[in-house]
Formats: structure tokens, sequence, C-alpha cells
């Protein structure tokens, strides 16, 4: 059989001599074959490596942008440290300030503090407290002037205008039913409904106190004192002097409470007392009927 070939000349430079070599078209096409894959073997793996090499500078650029963001992270981390820090002085300087206005001459005792009460208040707490501070008005005169509120110290005014929803002693707690002393009495009233002090006195504590929420404590002399809880807005400053029915704070339902209402409490030394005893000696608020007193 024939076979189609290709002849190569190959000529010797010295001796002049010609040589023919007769090469198949089968190989010349195998050949050019091997080389195309070759080719294409070679451009792969020069593909893979520049693959390869994008995705090592992709990476090492977001390793370099997450190492910008940790810096900025930490910085961030140091900027609220700091401003905790202020915040906390800034509680520091209203109670001293308060101190400077009024009365007030300490600290609460610890037997005033509320069991889980925080350190430091939050930053909108804080921010409603300065503002308060600083747009609060007390004259010269006033803080010079004798101290008149002992005249009706006694705590018999109604404090807010409202049903009983809870009494004072032993009853079922609303929120985990079990039995537990209710130091106070709850009194329903709508939200923002006026709460008023219920004697003269001085106000020892008005601030956010855990479970009672927003909470305004006045100290109306001979150990007694009234507490306000679970407010929407307070209305007068630690250290200021309020009178009897002198607006202190609106209704709310702040800190570990079921709906709106007041949470009321009178003390003598320490210790709550039923206040009924000066509750029951003030007129009855408004469609108040007999039988809806316990006295």
């Amino acid at each position: 059989m024939k076979q189609q070939y290709f002849i190569l000349v190959l000529a010797h430079s010295l001796h002049g001599r010609l040589r023919r070599v007769h090469v198949p078209h089968k190989v010349v096409y195998g050949v050019l074959a091997l080389a195309l894959v070759g080719m294409i073997t070679v451009l792969g793996f020069v593909g893979s490596y520049a693959r390869m090499v994008w995705k090592v500078a992709d990476y090492n650029s977001l390793r370099a942008e997450i190492e910008t963001l940790r810096g900025r992270y930490q910085a961030l981390q140091e900027q609220s440290t700091e401003k905790n820090q202020q915040l906390a002085s800034l509680q520091l300087f209203a109670t001293q300030v308060s101190v400077a206005y009024g009365i007030r001459q300490k600290s609460e005792n610890p037997i005033d503090m509320i069991a889980g009460d925080r350190l430091v208040p939050t930053y909108k707490e804080t921010l409603e407290e300065y503002n308060f501070l600083k747009s609060a008005n007390f004259s010269i005169f006033s803080r010079r002037s004798p101290r008149l509120w002992r005249q009706d110290a006694r705590p018999t005014l109604w404090p807010v205008n409202g049903r009983f929803s809870s009494y004072f002693g032993k009853r079922s707690d609303p929120l985990t039913g079990f039995s537990a002393f209710h130091p106070g009495v709850d009194i329903n009233a709508g939200k923002n409904d006026p709460v008023r002090a219920a004697g003269d006195g001085v106000v020892v504590r008005a601030g956010w106190a855990a479970n009672y929420g927003k909470l305004v404590v006045v100290d109306h002399g001979g150990g007694i004192t009234t507490y306000y809880g679970h407010l929407n807005r307070i209305e007068v400053l630690a250290g200021q002097e309020v009178r009897r029915g002198q607006l202190i704070g609106k209704v709310g339902r702040t800190g570990r409470t079921t709906g709106y209402h007041l949470h009321y409490e009178v003390r003598q030394g320490g210790n709550p007392v039923n206040p009924y005893i000066f509750l029951k000696s003030s007129p009855k608020p408004q469609n108040y009927a007999k039988s809806d007193l316990p006295f």
C-alpha cells in the first residue's frame, strides 16, 4: 500500500551531501497534536498560577482590611470605656450638685438601697437627669430661707387619684403567682397622671431603682419616708424640698410591673408600715365608695 509522506532534505555543511528523510503524514500530524496538547497544558498551568497569585493578593488585602477594622474596633472600645467613665463622673457630679442645693448631707444608708440596683445608670437616664439639672433653677433666697416644710410633714395626702389594685401585706405575686410580702399599696391610674407628695419633705432619692423602676423617695422627718415607684417621669431632684401636694412625677409602668399604676410605700425607721394608717385621715379620692377602702 502506498503511504503519503513528506520528504525532509538534510544537507551537510562540510561535505555537501544531501540526505532525504521520508516522514509519513501521520507522524507529522501526531507531532502537531502533541504540541497542541502541550501548549494547552502549559496555558492551563499558567492560568492556574495566575489565579492562585490573584487569590493570594486578595487574601492579603482582606487580611490587611481586617487588621484595620480590628484597630478601629479597639479604638471604639476605648472610646466607649471613656464615655462610661464620663457618665459615671457625671452621675457623681449630679449627686454632688443635689447635695449642694438641698439638705441632703450624705448618700442613702445601705438600708435604703434597693436590692439589685445598678451602680451606673444607662446613657439615656443619665442624659435625662443631666438635662433636668441643667434646666433646674433654685434661687439663693429659696436655699437660704427658713425651712417650713415640717408644718405638713405627716404623709396623709393621697399621692394619686385612683383605685387600689393591691393592698399592703401578704399577697400572690402577679408575675410569679407565689405568696410574697407587699410592702406598700398599688393604686391604679392612667399613664402620666400626676403623682404628688403625700406631705412636706425632702427628696432623698430620684432615679432608677431596679424593680421599682423610676423611683422618688421623700423624707418627711421623724424617720418617716414615702416611696413612689414605677413612675414614667420624675419631676424633682434629690436634695430638693417639696411641699404637700407638689407634683413629683408622672404615673408609668417602669421596673417590675404588669401595668400602669403607682406603687406607694410608707416606711418608719426604714421598715414598711401600712399606708392606711396615714391615708385614712385624708379625704377619699374621687369616685371612691366606702366599700372600696379597707379602713
